[in-house]
């Protein structure tokens, strides 16, 4: 498949959820690739999300926990997948789906990612983060799963960078094409390890950036551009009052292991294993 089949699958899976009754949204790196699809010479010159290769192999989703029976019926009854019976034993709240005649898989997360650091999409229990952007998860959250990567690598950054070139940041949710810096600090403000990794893979971004542009890979407006709003945002994030939980964790320090241990996914043909720590 290539990579705009994916992007057409994976809008039609989330469209027909919908008339299905069922909220679904993308993530990863296919959310970025349609979020920033005014930015595809930069896919390229990265060679990150081009085109003329095949850049996914699995289409990933999160949908509310609230509907996990509507969610199953919708994926095994209405779409004719199977899911992986040994993949739930390993996580009671993420489901891997095969098709007899289609050649990637689903991963369905539902209300969170819990990798190196957690993600909560389900904050009340009359509100929901995934109402706020269709297709995909919003750009905030977009931001969060990426920088969460305690070990991020470079295609990651790559991601981040591209998600900043794309997009300005604001502090609201209501422009679904704004990142909402404040969010996202308010999210970090309470978890002192996710704020520590947050951080540090964010000023990664502004030194890649940096040195894509010395490379000549980035033009000098695009990464000034990029780099002003990535320090906006340490900025914001730095400023914003941190909880009592923060603070407290904050005096161990790194003398105490920060993140949660999530192994590479090595998922074949014969494997059942669904651990994963980078990103798509």
């Amino acid at each position: 498949m290539s990579d705009k089949d994916f992007l057409q699958e994976a809008i039609h899976i989330v469209d027909q959820a919908e008339e299905f009754g069922v909220t679904i949204r993308i993530l990863g790196a296919l959310a970025i690739r349609m979020q920033t699809p005014h930015k595809i010479d930069l896919h390229r010159t990265l060679d990150r999300l081009g085109e003329g290769k095949m850049s996914f192999t699995d289409i990933d989703l999160i949908g509310p926990k609230a509907q996990r029976r509507k969610i199953e019926n919708f994926f095994e009854k209405k779409l004719g997948f199977v899911v992986d019976r040994y993949a739930l034993l390993a996580a009671k709240d993420r489901y891997i789906y095969h098709h007899p005649e289609k050649p990637y898989y689903v991963d369905v997360f539902l209300d969170c990612l819990d990798f190196s650091h957690k993600i909560e999409f389900a904050h009340k229990k009359d509100f929901h983060r995934l109402s706020l952007d269709k297709p995909t998860i919003t750009l905030a959250d977009l931001v969060l799963e990426k920088t969460q990567i305690h070990d991020i690598n470079e295609k990651d950054i790559k991601d981040l960078i591209t998600l900043f070139a794309g997009h300005e940041v604001g502090t609201t949710d209501k422009d679904p094409k704004t990142i909402n810096e404040a969010y996202i600090a308010e999210v970090l403000c309470n978890d002192w390890g996710f704020w520590y990794d947050a951080t540090a893979n964010l000023k990664k971004a502004l030194d890649f950036c940096k040195k894509y542009c010395e490379e000549g890979l980035v033009e000098k407006s695009e990464s000034d551009a990029v780099v002003a709003k990535i320090e906006e945002l340490l900025k914001t994030i730095d400023e914003h009052p941190k909880t009592k939980n923060w603070e407290k964790r904050a005096k161990k320090g790194t003398s105490k292991q920060w993140w949660k241990d999530v192994e590479e996914s090595d998922r074949g043909a014969d494997q059942h294993t669904i651990k994963r720590n980078s990103w798509f």
